[in-house]
């Protein structure tokens, strides 16, 4: 991985899951197979590691570090950029894994607001951000916004505005909202080195018209070469076949979401595909039954055709 102070995060990025044993234990063996399916067979060369994906507000700090460093191990030859997801409800947690995430060699680390105590104004929650990126100056620094898991009301436009002026090492945001008007304000506050990275994985293309740098998602794991064919007829102009891409991963996830595509049921459809024994989600989240998950494959495979997936 090079200097990650270079390097702007664009393109396609995999939200990570946490392989887990049946006992509940994380299954650090599993991430460099992980990393080899993502690269060879998905075309996927940048992760976004302990997210909502990776379960990662479920884990403890040691977990988190334990699989952070993992990640950059056997990501350093093979993978381009990896992003640590540090954000905890406690902020000496968070400042603790920020400096952990620099000395294990991420590319750069991203936060979620706190979601017990919520802050109350932008400037309530700049404040905390400020406090975990300046125990990392030296790396990138993202804030990751998705309210619909952190109960947030705060518009993100409004949490970005003039943020660099106190956290110098800010480089952009992970948007996981359908508000499509608060990201086209985010794009428009956003200086050329900012990236601006869409989480919502169904409505993709509306968000790189309004000027989306890139992309974070969980369907990534397994929709990589899809995605990427969407991004790529995007970058040539070419809409009406990124218009079909984006139907068709759209058919996949509506169909995905009629069966109850939680977390539990994402992380057993990614085994199903992948062939990773992955494990179960952790408590409180119970496993899917298996049957599920092999029906949404199953879709997944008419909707994709022979295609390598």
């Amino acid at each position: 991985m090079a200097s990650p102070s270079n390097r702007k995060l664009t393109g396609l990025v995999a939200a990570t899951f946490t392989p887990l044993t049946h006992q509940g234990e994380i299954n650090l063996s599993l991430i460099e197979p992980y990393i080899d399916y993502l690269v060879e067979n998905q075309g996927v060369h940048k992760v976004f590691v302990n997210g909502t994906t990776g379960e990662g507000l479920s884990l403890s700090v040691d977990e988190r570090k334990r699989l952070a460093e993992e990640w950059c191990k056997k990501g350093k030859s093979k993978l381009q950029q990896v992003i640590v997801h540090v954000g905890c409800l406690s902020l000496k947690d968070s400042q603790e894994l920020a400096r952990h995430a620099a000395e294990t060699g991420a590319d750069g680390i991203a936060v979620i607001s706190p979601s017990f105590f919520k802050p109350t104004s932008a400037d309530a929650l700049r404040q905390f951000l400020q406090e975990v990126a300046a125990a990392a100056p030296q790396l990138p620094f993202y804030y990751y916004h998705i309210p619909a898991m952190t109960g947030l009301t705060l518009r993100a436009s409004d949490i970005v505005e003039g943020i660099e002026e106190t956290i110098p090492s800010f480089r952009g945001l992970k948007f996981s909202s359908s508000d499509l008007m608060d990201f086209g304000q985010c794009i428009s506050k956003c200086p050329s080195h900012w990236s601006q990275l869409y989480g919502v994985d169904e409505q993709l293309l509306g968000a790189l018209v309004m000027g989306a740098s890139g992309a974070v998602g969980s369907t990534f794991n397994y929709l990589g070469n899809r995605v990427n064919s969407l991004l790529s007829a995007f970058d040539e102009g070419d809409l009406r076949q990124a218009r079909t891409l984006q139907l068709q991963i759209q058919d996949i996830i509506s169909y995905a979401v009629k069966q109850g595509f939680d977390l539990a049921v994402n992380k057993q459809l990614m085994c199903q595909v992948s062939g990773l024994p992955l494990g179960p989600p952790r408590l409180p989240l119970l496993p899917c039954p298996g049957s599920k998950a092999q029906s949404i494959a199953q879709r997944l495979q008419q909707v994709l055709g022979k295609q390598k997936i």
